[in-house]
């Protein structure tokens, strides 16, 4: 029997060693990836107009920006990256696409900042867009044509409203005051300068009126750096509309205002749409009584009653000695925006939240109803679509009484009842 016995004992072992060899090998277990360092602090960069032409809105929006980071920095940091800073650097745009285009080079090569703030003119954003999306920096654009997202740039994000969404609202505002006030309208005249931003707010100005099938008489366009504009208030005169819907930049705002003066000329409502002259505080300045009436649509809010635009426009005020430009709040809000993607990246991505991917997804993830982005912003969501526009834009109207620019529409967020018609309107 123990032969036997001996024999089955063998097969046994040989049996089991046989089975070890064919069973699978345990699988490997992937190690975790480790966390990047983070630096020191976050670059973010600023990139505006800060001389030339175009400076008065460029100087605006960085001070707009300065401020954000200032308080972003005193509430705590980016808490989900333990508090860490953002540190603002600065860069001149100067005066055309090939400058801004260069100084966005030169930011990112020199700083490598995670996002970059601004640009305001729409044809400098399409110029250092195409350098943002090749090295993949996220900007967060303050300007209104609605191109600047339809050109298929991956790292491109506008939190406030297009250029179509103001010259629209120019006319709704228009429509609904003169119902309101009893004020009998009838024609309506389109005026613009010659860039990309004028023609697409007379678009949206357009198309809403031709919706309404209301008329348009005239639709006249000029060069943006005209010195006299006797010859084209003339033409209006001769037209004689009972509203003019005009989109200028700051100095031809200046020249027109001064043009309807001296003639004498003004229509039932002069309104003003793409927010870059008339009723701010340096224009009324320059325009004096010139300016009074005028109203122009805003992608900012400075009446806006919530505690962090309450804080930022008693900061700007303590600075300029005015409320907020449009440009100055375009950028506190765009910053505040940044700084919710930031926070998300840190709590998704915590391995590398400045991942440039990963903090796109984290702009693209983003559905903001309350929170400091929200609380100055026009409107009240923020979320961003496939191109990088938000799906939920907002506009005001301010318009100038007693030389002050006040908020007078939607009617909700009204703080004083709008003048209509211009009060040097003369039947």
């Amino acid at each position: 029997m123990r032969p036997k016995i001996y024999g089955i004992f063998v097969m046994l072992i040989v049996s089991a060693m046989l089975f070890g060899a064919c069973a699978p090998a345990p699988a490997a277990v992937a190690p975790t990836p480790a966390a990047k360092p983070l630096p020191d602090e976050i670059v973010v960069g600023v990139v505006q107009p800060l001389t030339g032409t175009f400076a008065v809105f460029g100087n605006d929006g960085k001070i707009g920006a300065e401020l954000a980071i200032q308080h972003i920095n005193e509430a705590g940091g980016i808490k989900s990256m333990g508090g860490k800073k953002l540190k603002i650097v600065v860069e001149d745009a100067g005066e055309t696409p090939d400058s801004a285009k260069l100084a966005t080079e030169s930011m990112i090569s020199k700083n490598h900042p995670v996002a970059i703030l601004g640009e305001y003119i729409s044809r400098f954003v399409m110029a250092a867009s195409e350098v943002t999306d090749r090295e993949k920096v996220i900007l967060i654009a303050d300007a209104l044509v609605p191109q600047i997202t339809q050109m298929g740039r991956q790292y491109l994000f506008r939190p406030g409203p297009t250029a179509n969404d103001h010259g629209a609202l120019a006319y709704q505002f228009v429509k609904d005051v003169a119902k309101e006030s009893g004020v009998d309208i009838k024609t309506l005249a389109t005026l613009n300068e010659d860039s990309a931003n004028g023609r697409a707010n007379t678009l949206g100005a357009t198309e809403a009126a031709l919706t309404d099938k209301f008329p348009i008489v005239t639709s006249l366009e000029y060069p943006y750096d005209i010195t006299d504009a006797t010859q084209i208030v003339q033409q209006l005169k001769q037209v004689n509309p009972d509203v003019v819907i005009h989109t200028p930049y700051f100095n031809d705002a200046i020249v027109f205002g001064k043009a309807f003066k001296e003639i004498g000329w003004y229509p039932k409502f002069l309104a003003g749409a793409g927010a870059c002259g008339y009723v701010d505080p340096e224009s009324i300045k320059a325009l004096g009584d010139a300016a009074e009436g005028i109203s122009m649509t805003f992608s900012y809010n400075p009446a806006k009653n919530t505690p962090q635009n309450k804080k930022f426009v008693d900061a700007y005020k303590a600075l300029k000695g005015y409320i907020p430009t449009e440009g100055a709040g375009m950028n506190y809000y765009g910053a505040m925006v940044l700084y919710e993607a930031l926070e998300y990246s840190g709590k998704n991505f915590p391995n590398d939240p400045l991942n440039p991917d990963n903090l796109r997804a984290s702009f693209m993830a983003l559905d903001l109803k309350s929170g400091p982005a929200v609380e100055t912003y026009p409107g009240n969501e923020i979320k961003f679509d496939p191109l990088g526009d938000n799906q939920f834009p907002g506009v005001v109207v301010l318009q100038v009484q007693n030389g002050t620019p006040v908020v007078v529409y939607p009617p909700d967020e009204a703080e004083a009842k709008p003048v209509f018609p211009n009060p040097h309107y003369k039947p």
